[in-house]
């Protein structure tokens, strides 16, 4: 039997039982497509949402889906944190980063898997030739663009769309970073992880996504996010950033 790349989707949830089952049947769709080429699993890590994604997730009882039970809701690094950590000791050759909302689109995960034959990291862009945003507003759009300018700028990165949730990983990149020092809780977590990647020198993919805005559940973004968010970069990009490689 061919030695195929074994790949971890690592996808957070909180009370996502709206749109849970759109996913696992799209990502089945893709692992059936892909089989000639990659060896993909599903794990979903659940903060103990009320509304029972887990147990819906454990019900479909698929061998390549696993979910991560926490005890509560301790937000999105350390959801992914935990989730890397299951995925590296259950030796996955790549991880993946995907939201849970179907904002991001399953279908193009081929892309981002097949870029990591030449990269260490590869990022799903909104803010490039070829990606797109769908049934945003402009204000979130302006925020989107805004904030990822602003990190650009003063981390001093080449990187589009810092903030994308959307990411493929080889292993040796998670191994390097130095998971368990990483405090960001919302999306500075992506902010984060891309900084610490490219100062160990790792190679980053761009790779263009269309980003979909959820159509049921609520939204996690929250002024609390974006304040943490515009506080860390600010403080990391002159100079009180303490991780070194």
């Amino acid at each position: 039997m061919a030695n195929f790349p074994k790949v971890l989707i690592v996808s957070p949830t909180y009370n996502e039982i709206e749109s849970i089952h759109g996913l696992i049947t799209r990502i089945g769709t893709v692992r059936e497509e892909l089989a000639n080429r990659y060896d993909l699993s599903l794990l979903v890590v659940d903060d103990n949402s009320p509304d029972g994604t887990s147990n819906a997730v454990k019900a479909r009882n698929l061998k390549w889906i696993h979910v991560l039970d926490r005890p509560g809701k301790g937000g999105l690094g350390p959801a992914y944190i935990a989730g890397f950590k299951w995925g590296l000791a259950q030796d996955f050759d790549y991880l993946c980063e995907i939201d849970a909302d179907l904002s991001h689109q399953p279908e193009e995960l081929v892309n981002l898997l097949d870029a990591l034959a030449g990269h260490d990291l590869a990022i799903g862009t909104r803010w490039m030739p070829g990606g797109s945003v769908v049934n945003w507003p402009v204000s979130r759009q302006l925020i989107s663009k805004v904030g990822t300018g602003y990190a650009r700028i003063v981390l001093k990165l080449e990187l589009k769309d810092i903030t994308s949730g959307y990411r493929a990983f080889h292993r040796e990149v998670l191994e390097k970073i130095e998971l368990e020092s990483i405090n960001s809780q919302g999306y500075c977590f992506q902010i984060e992880v891309a900084l610490r990647s490219s100062i160990n020198g790792f190679s980053i993919a761009q790779i263009p996504i269309t980003f979909v805005e959820r159509a049921g559940g609520v939204s996690k973004m929250s002024k609390k996010i974006v304040v943490e968010a515009l506080w860390n970069v600010t403080k990391w990009g002159f100079g009180s950033y303490k991780y070194r490689r």
